[in-house]
């Protein structure tokens, strides 16, 4: 997994398909699956490692530019 979208494909080959139109929501709910997917044995530790760096970069990303926005 390279992007967040590649993690949205993994999710939706489960069935998960997260859309709530709050992108950081969106990624706190993804990495809630992606953790439940990881202890369900369903993914790789590579894989899951991969994903939760992502999810929390973004997730970062999205709150310093939504603290800016507030400044």
């Amino acid at each position: 997994m390279k992007t967040i979208y590649d993690i949205q494909q993994f999710l939706k080959k489960f069935g998960t398909f997260i859309y709530v139109g709050d992108r950081l929501a969106d990624l706190e709910l993804m990495e809630d699956e992606v953790r439940e997917l990881y202890k369900s044995q369903c993914m790789s530790q590579e894989d899951f490692q991969m994903a939760m760096l992502l999810l929390r970069g973004e997730i970062a990303r999205m709150r310093d530019k939504n603290e800016g926005e507030w400044l």
